[in-house]
């Protein structure tokens, strides 16, 4: 596996995200439906998912996806559908622990320490 950021042309980023080329399984609740899809860009702000039907902007979801340690878990909603990419969601309400176990998968990425 490659260490990999993703550069952003967006200049408000408030934190670094990572290209996951194998991506990683998160499962999605929101818009009457539940779905399980891959994550392709991964952050402590949010998520790139790849979906082939989007919901809309502003739908609010419910997000479980497994790192090393546990099963985190989170509220966000949908900011951005991107052209043949999937949509954009930022975390709106995560737990304390959830937030610990994404820091270390983000920090490890990071290094490139696996």
């Amino acid at each position: 596996m490659q260490c990999a950021t993703e550069e952003s042309t967006r200049q408000t980023r408030r934190f670094p995200r990572i290209l996951l080329p194998n991506g990683m399984r998160v499962s999605w609740h929101g818009a009457d439906l539940e779905l399980h899809a891959r994550v392709k860009t991964l952050g402590m702000g949010g998520l790139l998912i790849s979906v082939s039907e989007p919901p809309t902007v502003g739908t609010k979801l419910r997000l479980a996806f497994e790192v090393p340690g546990g099963s985190v878990r989170a509220e966000a909603i949908v900011r951005d559908i991107v052209a043949s990419e999937g949509i954009g969601v930022e975390f709106t309400q995560m737990e304390v622990r959830d937030k610990l176990l994404l820091q270390r998968l983000l920090n490890r990425l990071l290094r490139c320490d696996f």
